[in-house]
């Protein structure tokens, strides 16, 4: 592998994105008109989903050379080299799920972090246009998550390749059309996996944070089977599809939070704690903790 520059997986798939996103909404159309109880489409949410989408790789397109510095940074200061041998490549790809895994469920059980990735759960909707509807902020505040792979000693050529197979393969599992996949089921994320990370019933809420595998919530406890029909988007919907309210309409929110009169460790707690925490004697309101 070239190690000269930084690899780009994404840009080159964008026109299998807006291809399958069309082939899908005719097969969910289908199945509609056959009786299916989907949620299908509308030109709003997805034209709203493809813009978060467009945001974010232009934002990633610059902010991408920055975050490759850094990791090089770590990889020469660290005495570890794992090479680039099948071995490596089989350590990093069990090495960056273990990342995602903890990036994602931080970005929801922090509301600071929560504050960039609700986007991403900000609709009612649940195809293939969805996972296209990127964070504007996340490529920010996920920078430290992947860090310890460069201080593993593993080039930052290979962690932002593995980091676009993960996104890759995260894509087709936004979808309805795809049911249960047997076997499949017990190690891999899944489309039935996923759309209960997207649902905002109560059992649902804070549950399979998976990247590709979904061993991580199995073994820490934050695994859920699909079993009531998912009811997708926030547990307080923003009902809007303005891509820029989409993207920072949460930290709005906070931002409103740590003006109030009160003590500043009250008002940090709002920011940082979780999503439905309130202090003592105030009533909580349900997480917005939805799936991500």
């Amino acid at each position: 592998m070239d190690t000269t520059h930084i690899p780009d997986l994404l840009t080159p798939a964008v026109p299998f994105f807006v291809v399958s996103v069309i082939v899908e909404a005719v097969v969910v159309k289908r199945m509609k008109d056959e009786g299916r109880d989907v949620r299908g489409h509308t030109v709003k949410d997805t034209a709203a989903s493809l813009s978060m989408g467009l945001g974010n790789l232009i934002i990633t397109t610059f902010w991408k050379v920055v975050v490759f510095a850094f990791y090089l940074l770590l990889y020469q200061l660290t005495p570890l080299r794992m090479g680039s041998g099948p071995l490596a490549w089989v350590l990093i790809f069990f090495g960056e799920d273990l990342c995602y895994y903890w990036f994602h469920r931080v970005h929801h059980e922090s509301r600071f972090f929560w504050a960039g990735h609700v986007s991403h759960h900000s609709s009612q909707y649940y195809n293939l246009s969805t996972a296209l509807r990127q964070p504007w902020t996340t490529t920010f505040t996920g920078v430290p998550f992947w860090a310890p792979l460069a201080l593993l000693g593993f080039h930052p050529a290979m962690i932002v390749v593995q980091q676009s197979i993960s996104l890759l393969y995260q894509y087709w599992i936004h979808t309805e059309s795809i049911g249960r996949l047997g076997f499949l089921e017990w190690v891999l994320n899944t489309p039935s996996h996923h759309r209960v990370h997207h649902a905002s019933n109560p059992q649902y809420l804070d549950k399979n944070y998976a990247g590709v595998l979904i061993i991580w919530d199995r073994l820490f406890g934050t695994f859920a089977p699909e079993v009531e029909k998912p009811v997708y988007g926030l547990t307080k919907n923003i009902h809007t599809y303005n891509p820029v309210r989409i993207a920072f309409h949460e930290f709005g929110a906070i931002w409103r939070d740590l003006r109030r009169p009160e003590p500043l460790r009250l008002r940090l707690a709002r920011a940082f704690r979780n999503p439905a925490w309130k202090p003592e004697g105030e009533q909580a309101s349900p997480p917005s903790t939805l799936p991500a």
